[in-house]
């Protein structure tokens, strides 16, 4: 009976890596209204509000994304006195500590407007959103992130829930050509610069207002990018209250992170950005030469000493039938098996080459 193993060579290995994109939009309405916030979960520490596409009790509600705001220690607008000014200091060192990391001396570093590391802008005060591995998978696809928002509301409008038709002057932020233009001098990966149109960056990096982190799912917006009056809802649907005058730093001056994540909420119009699903392939050609595997390793292959396929006719060739493929260890341990939609005949008269693919 002949061997069935066959040792594979280096040309008989390949490997590929494919990568995978879903567009994922996630509408103004789901965030800012659909539910009556029974999609928003709060929670009692305070520190940032949970996102869900249906009112999160529900068995078929998916988390989406996480909000939360917080301003860097030493801030033009830290005081001891804000709303939970200890908690939006930690949450910004805790964000820029993964996604900016230390310098030489050991503190944090704190967002930089360009990206450069050096002197120039800094983002003190930003907002905060996390995307759910759910939506961005391996990470979100390079110039693909749109952030579409309103940025006012009228001097007269409510300061109770707010009528989502008040608003006006909407924006269209994205990381608009970070396909070949994106930085790479963050602990946790890759990212680009958030843009407030698609022209050309004012000199200075006037027109960056945020980051998009593409293998975090994370995207940092500076706190200016929000302005005008923005009325916001209390934890969990009790009263509603009016943070301030309208401009960010009212907000994130007398807010709690809760009411700053709703104005957040509020003004939100759409987001949409393709995530990418990084498939690594390796393909094994495993090849059956016209002398080779041509009698079967199975116990029925016999019968009284007579190979059963040959119909009692000793002159007939060998021939064999091709159900499965097995690919072994250098210690002959079966790692994996792979199966055939059909049996393939095998004999000398033909050869057979089996692509065999292994994903991960």
């Amino acid at each position: 009976m002949a061997n069935s193993f066959k040792t594979l060579l280096p040309e008989d290995v390949a490997t590929t890596r494919t990568l995978l994109h879903e567009a994922i939009p996630i509408t103004g309405t789901i965030v800012s209204g659909t539910y009556d916030d029974e999609n928003i979960k709060y929670f009692a520490h305070g520190i940032f509000e949970a996102v869900y596409d249906y009112p999160y009790l529900s068995s078929s509600a998916n988390h989406i994304f996480d909000i939360t705001a917080g301003y860097a220690s030493g801030s033009a607008l830290q005081d001891a006195n804000n709303t939970q000014d200890t908690k939006k200091i930690n949450i910004y060192n805790q964000m820029a500590q993964v996604l900016v990391g230390y310098d030489v001396t050991g503190a944090i570093q704190q967002f930089d407007v360009d990206g450069n590391m050096g002197g120039g802008l800094k983002m003190t005060e930003c907002f905060f959103i996390n995307f759910a591995r759910l939506l961005t998978k391996d990470e979100i696809k390079k110039d693909s992130f749109r952030f579409d928002f309103y940025t006012d509301y009228p001097d007269d409008a409510p300061t109770e829930m707010p009528d989502l038709e008040l608003r006006d002057a909407k924006k269209t932020i994205g990381d608009y050509g970070a396909q070949t233009e994106y930085l790479t001098n963050s602990p946790s990966g890759d990212y680009g610069l958030l843009y407030t149109s698609s022209a050309e960056p004012e000199d200075g990096g006037a027109s960056v207002v945020g980051h998009v982190y593409y293998q975090a799912g994370i995207v940092v917006l500076t706190g200016s990018v929000i302005q005008g009056q923005a009325p916001t809802t209390s934890n969990e649907g009790a009263a509603v209250t009016d943070i301030g005058t309208g401009s960010a730093d009212d907000i994130i001056v007398s807010g709690t992170i809760n009411e700053i994540a709703n104005a957040i909420r509020f003004e939100y119009d759409n987001i949409d950005f393709n995530n990418t699903t990084e498939l690594n392939s390796t393909i094994y050609f495993c090849r059956a030469n016209n002398t080779e595997f041509n009698y079967s390793s199975n116990p029925t292959y016999l019968s009284s000493s007579q190979i059963v396929v040959k119909g009692n006719n000793p002159m007939a060739n060998p021939v064999s039938y091709v159900t499965t493929v097995g690919l072994y260890s250098p210690d002959n341990e079966l790692l994996a098996v792979a199966k055939l939609s059909e049996p393939l005949k095998k004999s000398p008269s033909n050869e057979l080459t089996l692509r065999v693919r292994l994903d991960y």
